[in-house]
């Protein structure tokens, strides 16, 4: 899917769904990483993940696209458009969008961001997600010497 046949498709939904026309730049970026897309307040532009279409198909993109037209809409209107605004959340439940999206990332590269820890003395596990030195700390259990593994 190329960045001509998002737009048309975004200025679709818009009229359907919103009756209001959608007037700015849809693109995909590729760069998202924990979202499915985002709506640019300084240039009103809607980005997309193109990981949302490929993972999950148009069902997903198109629920995607409704959320950030919400935010589009709202803000151009000059009423809440941010996710905690009542204007915001009474918008996404009257055109049936999704607050979130579905997960985007695999489990796998989850597990990476996790660093594991053990005491050579009691062989109890420690996870954490930021590296810690382990001459500074000891076992919380038995004061034992921590390893790295």
């Amino acid at each position: 899917m190329t960045d001509e046949v998002l737009r048309k498709l975004i200025e679709d939904i818009s009229l359907d769904v919103f009756g209001k026309p959608f007037l700015h730049i849809a693109r995909f970026n590729s760069r998202l990483r924990t979202t499915g897309g985002r709506y640019m307040l300084s240039d009103h532009s809607i980005e997309i993940n193109p990981l949302v279409f490929q993972k999950h198909g148009t069902e997903e993109l198109v629920g995607v696209i409704k959320h950030e037209l919400c935010h589009y809409h709202l803000h151009i209107e000059g009423k809440g458009y941010r996710h905690r605004d009542v204007d915001f959340q009474e918008l996404l439940k009257r055109t049936a969008s999704p607050r979130f999206c579905k997960v985007l990332s695999d489990k796998k590269q989850q597990s990476s961001l996790w660093h594991t820890y053990k005491c050579i003395s009691c062989k109890l596990e420690y996870k954490r997600r930021r590296r810690m030195d382990v001459r500074k700390y000891r076992c919380g259990k038995c004061a034992g010497a921590i390893t790295k593994m």
